[in-house]
């Protein structure tokens, strides 16, 4: 599942190509991904400008001259591509927006979603999610205040989007990695010295993942270099198996809650 980085990049990229521009047409081809019949949600969108784009959480936020936002949330095997039909991938689309000379095609929406929302309710949908770990007012001290008023295992504690927003199994397993914690420490039980680690590999790897474009698998238009960037840079995550490259030991991969979870039990304590 995309999670914060994936979806940075998808925001940054986009933005380039799409804000300022008009919708010139619009295709639903299931239905179930959008949140009204179709000839009303394609009369709703037809000849509106997209005035900017921004990301909450693992939500992308396309804003419109009409004060309406289409939220997207891409779920579980979800991706998009930016093109034209003779360079668009040989898969399904449910929903593609048309911009003139090119078209959006939203790939792989079958658990997400293309909602068009009003001010207040695209608020209140988004009101549950917690703080972006990114953002100014996410201190080293915001951050031992939230630690010193939770309870439970670090890592469904790092995934849960009402606690911290954006982070998904992915990151959270490579952020333990980096702050040399195991994942199923309790959080309640990290001493101040771990707290500040965990805060700043927060950042670390969270800034480097965007940098470098996120993990996705499938470049966003022909000749984009950046989405993917990440791919070879994860440390842990789907290395069960493997040597360490810090320690050497083997890279360990387990469950918890349902959830993938991979760690160094060499050098994460």
């Amino acid at each position: 599942m995309p999670e914060l980085p994936e979806m940075e990049t998808y925001r940054r990229l986009l933005a380039e190509n799409l804000v300022g521009r008009k919708i010139t047409g619009v295709a639903v081809n299931r239905e179930k991904s959008v949140n009204m019949p179709e000839p009303l949600f394609a009369a709703k969108l037809m000849n509106r400008t997209v005035t900017d784009i921004s990301r909450r959480a693992k939500h992308l936020l396309f804003h419109l001259d009409s004060d309406e936002t289409l939220l997207l949330h891409l779920m579980l095997g979800g991706w998009m591509h930016l093109g034209t039909e003779q360079d668009k991938p040989d898969r399904s689309t449910q929903v593609e927006l048309s911009f003139s000379t090119f078209t959006l095609y939203f790939i792989g929406l079958r658990l997400g979603y293309l909602h068009l929302l009003n001010d207040e309710v695209l608020r209140l949908h988004l009101a549950p999610l917690g703080p972006e770990p990114l953002s100014s007012g996410f201190t080293e001290t915001f951050f031992s205040g939230m630690v010193k008023r939770k309870k439970g295992t670090l890592k469904l504690q790092l995934v849960d989007q009402k606690w911290i927003a954006g982070i998904g199994n992915c990151y959270s397993d490579e952020i333990c990695f980096a702050a040399k914690l195991l994942p199923t420490r309790r959080i309640d039980e990290l001493s101040p010295g771990e707290t500040g680690n965990l805060y700043h590999s927060i950042h670390l790897v969270l800034n480097d993942a965007i940098r470098k474009g996120g993990y996705m698998e499938n470049p966003l238009f022909a000749g984009d270099a950046l989405t993917g960037g990440y791919n070879d840079s994860c440390l842990v995550y789907d290395r069960g198996g493997e040597q360490c490259g810090r320690c050497g030991g083997e890279i360990v991969q387990d469950e918890i809650s349902a959830r993938k979870m991979f760690y160094c039990p060499g050098c994460q304590l």
